[in-house]
């Protein structure tokens, strides 16, 4: 029996003021990384939510700092390049958000990935793209790509894998990165089953992709694959919750930063969420696309196929396993947390003030100290 949905979209202006208050709040996705004053200018400038526009407004600002890349380059400048590079990359993201459902976001995010590239050169470290033999089925990608930076003066450096959810990719929160290699680990991203460059969609055995990059690792010699955790953030905690029980033997910590894991995939709480008031736009076209789906009713039909209750995941031992969010996530039920602390092995647990995530001053320090007393020698 179909369940009755909440809510309805944003209109025009109430995403508009949406994204005002994003920016002079808590500088979060899609608006963390670039210029408020162009940021400004854009939302000025948006006549719709529809996909072609929204990707032609944002994507417009990503050319205009593309060109100024490309002229700081010739002249030799590479401070500006860096800087121009990097913003091209971060409003075409925005021109993409959430999901490039549209020819024009679709462009948008190729564009984003090529531009965050090409500021990656700059990063210090820098950033190097490694493409890893991936053993998939018919219909599969053949590799895994993945973002690695490794910090400086460090011979055999502790790891933290990362991924977001289904509307950031591996290209994302640089600013954590930096954050990460400041503390002295190697730091690599990755796109979670299907978002971005994934080479498969999310299944109930998608957690397969993860196998190949373990291997990986503990196949460089500058990097210490004893000493390997991970972050799953939003829908991307699922992976990381699941990985914990999966994959325990590669990992020392792994944190399940505002995912689900059984609850999130029923129903009535894709009913509840779809339009929930922190999301900017339709939470189930975005959910279902990393599945292959387009329509809600598909993904409602499909989702509950995730659950790792009903997988019998939950009630296996784990590596260190965190789980943070905030107290009154309208995104993910905070019921999932609890239920991941009522089975299995003993996790911690931290939960913080607001809505999705518990995004508060502390809580990321929260969780690069809980990392750091697990993958300290």
């Amino acid at each position: 029996m179909a369940v009755a949905v909440s809510g309805r979209p944003k209109t025009l202006e109430e995403a508009k003021q949406f994204l005002l208050d994003r920016l002079t709040s808590v500088r979060r996705p899609p608006l963390n990384a670039g210029d408020e004053t162009e940021i400004r200018a854009a939302i000025d400038r948006l006549q719709s939510l529809e996909g072609e526009h929204w990707g032609a407004v944002w994507g417009e600002v990503g050319a205009r700092f593309e060109r100024d890349a490309q002229a700081a380059e010739a002249r030799g400048d590479a401070k500006a390049a860096a800087e121009a590079s990097f913003q091209a990359y971060a409003f075409y993201f925005i021109g993409r958000y959430p999901c490039p459902n549209s020819p024009k976001k679709r462009e948008c995010a190729v564009k984003a990935r090529e531009m965050h590239l090409k500021a990656g050169r700059y990063f210090d470290p820098p950033l190097a793209r490694v493409a890893i033999p991936f053993a998939g089925r018919p219909g599969e990608g053949k590799e895994v790509i993945i973002y690695v930076r490794r910090p400086k003066d460090s011979s055999r450096a502790p790891v933290i894998i990362r991924w977001g959810g289904i509307d950031t990719w591996k290209e994302e929160r640089h600013d954590i990165n930096e954050i990460v290699l400041r503390e002295g680990f190697a730091t690599m991203t990755i796109d979670m089953p299907g978002a971005g460059e994934s080479p498969l969609l999310a299944s109930p055995d998608a957690e397969r992709q993860y196998t190949p990059v373990f291997e990986w690792i503990r196949g460089q010699k500058d990097l210490d694959g004893s000493r390997v955790g991970c972050v799953g953030m939003s829908f991307g905690g699922y992976w990381a919750a699941k990985l914990a029980h999966t994959h325990k033997e590669y990992l020392a910590a792994a944190v399940c930063w505002g995912g689900g894991v059984h609850y999130n995939f029923q129903a009535d709480w894709a009913a509840k969420s779809r339009y929930a008031d922190i999301y900017l736009m339709d939470l189930a076209e975005t959910r279902a696309r990393i599945m292959g789906l387009s329509t809600y009713e598909e993904y409602i039909q499909h989702v509950p196929k995730l659950s790792l209750l009903d997988q019998g995941i939950l009630d296996r031992p784990c590596a260190p396993l965190l789980l943070v969010n905030g107290k009154e996530d309208r995104q993910v039920p905070i019921e999932d947390l609890y239920l991941l602390l009522e089975h299995g092995s003993p996790k911690s647990a931290r939960l913080f003030p607001g809505g999705h995530m518990g995004y508060t001053p502390e809580t990321l320090p929260a969780i690069i100290a809980w990392l750091r007393e697990r993958l300290k020698r």
